[in-house]
């Protein structure tokens, strides 16, 4: 019986780490994938190689299985290295599942004060990146013998669904994901694969962090009073609904954006 492989961006810290792990305990063996070098258009630190062994470590520890997921090095934005990350994943067994997890921040200012660098890399790390992944996976997915069971989940955000001052093209280019989801899965059209995204709200991750340093808050937990549940999430509530999508019970869904978000989008 050949491995079922999912293939996680972002996969260093954070939400993606989480996926890896929870993904790799439910059987999954996973490529996870990040770019562990720094954007010289985003001021703050992206994830490391070292970040990025220590969440395949994790995820290896918490699956009790030493060969459960290997970590690549691969910017998602860049169609070059990510078709070579597709093509090694599908080398080590069977492509099942892709959750574009990869994304940046930046703002903290109106609109038209952004600077137009910063707009680019939200727009590519953010949509583009998501739609990169769909054009070089979903042919691998739908390579697959009927019945297919072939999984692609997007991570957006609350704040594609939200006026979030200071975050104008964060928030339209998140929005632009459950445009593309609805779409691809309409694309999808019985073909037994499914697109669909989870929207987080105010996640104790790296990205917080970031956003509570543009808006000049003392800590991220300040945060945590919008949501109705008052608290921040864990990225590992977040990255349960993603398995829940990529498992059996996520089978009937397809076009769907689930909000994980402390109720953020009440």
């Amino acid at each position: 019986m050949n491995r079922r492989v999912a293939i996680v961006t972002g996969a260093g810290r954070g939400i993606g780490a989480a996926t890896v792990a929870a993904l790799a305990a439910d059987g999954w063996s996973v490529v996870a994938v990040d770019r562990c070098a720094p954007d010289r258009r985003l001021p703050y630190a992206m994830a490391s190689e070292r970040d990025l062994d220590e969440a395949v470590a994790a995820a290896a520890k918490r699956a009790g299985r030493a060969d459960v997921a290997r970590a690549v090095v691969a910017d998602a934005s860049d169609r070059e290295a990510l078709a070579a990350v597709v093509e090694g994943a599908e080398a080590w067994g069977d492509v099942d599942a892709f959750v574009a997890n990869a994304g940046a921040i930046a703002g903290g200012v109106p609109a038209w004060e952004l600077p137009p660098e910063q707009q680019r890399a939200l727009i590519e790390v953010n949509l583009e990146a998501v739609m990169l992944a769909a054009g070089l996976v979903v042919p691998t997915l739908l390579g697959r013998p009927r019945p297919r069971s072939g999984r692609f989940v997007a991570v957006t955000s609350a704040g594609a669904t939200r006026g979030m001052q200071g975050l104008a093209a964060y928030s339209a280019a998140k929005a632009g994901v459950g445009g593309f989801i609805r779409a691809l899965a309409a694309d999808l059209h019985g073909s037994g694969v499914t697109a669909n995204s989870v929207a987080p709200g105010s996640t104790d991750t790296p990205l917080l962090a970031e956003s509570a340093r543009l808006f000049e808050l003392p800590s991220p937990h300040d945060f945590a009073p919008r949501q109705p549940l008052e608290r921040l999430l864990e990225p590992a509530e977040v990255a349960t609904t993603v398995a829940f999508l990529l498992g059996p019970g996520g089978s009937g869904i397809t076009g769907a954006t689930l909000p994980v978000d402390g109720g953020l989008s009440v």
